[in-house]
């Protein structure tokens, strides 16, 4: 069989079928311990009874929303975050891509509200970092 999916990584040669908790079964009921949670997507397991009770109660209700509206649970979840973090505020995001892009942000917020006209912002092959350095002895080292 061929295809349409694009080769952006080499796939490993088994299909999934159903998942139990933590374990997922292939086409052949072998089972896998599940250590990838599909990538961080379903960290509560797989057909767990109370999971699959709440989403059926939601769906009948509001399957999404974009953040771009008031989501009174959002809401609820972030006083719950920022009480026991003790931080001001929390963003949701949908991805990986846009946390980065939050998290660059933030950063040249961060530099913008310490007098700090264009922050310099670096990167390298899995590394974030960002100079707020305003001080010319740490640039001229």
């Amino acid at each position: 069989m061929t295809s349409h999916i694009m080769p952006t990584y080499s796939r490993l040669p088994v299909t999934f079928e159903r998942g139990e908790g933590a374990w997922l079964l292939d086409e052949n009921n072998n089972r896998y311990l599940d250590a990838l949670s599909g990538i961080a997507v379903c960290n509560l397991g797989h057909a767990h009874p109370a999971v699959h009770r709440a989403i059926c109660e939601q769906s009948k209700k509001l399957l999404h929303t974009s953040n771009i509206y008031k989501i009174a649970a959002q809401e609820r979840l972030a006083d719950k975050l920022t009480e026991k973090s003790g931080m001001d505020n929390v963003f949701f995001c949908n991805s990986g891509a846009e946390a980065n892009e939050a998290a660059i942000k933030l950063a040249r917020k961060y530099g913008h509200e310490r007098g700090i006209e264009n922050p310099r912002l670096s990167s390298w092959k899995r590394v974030f970092m960002a100079d707020f350095s305003n001080a010319k002895r740490y640039r001229e080292q």
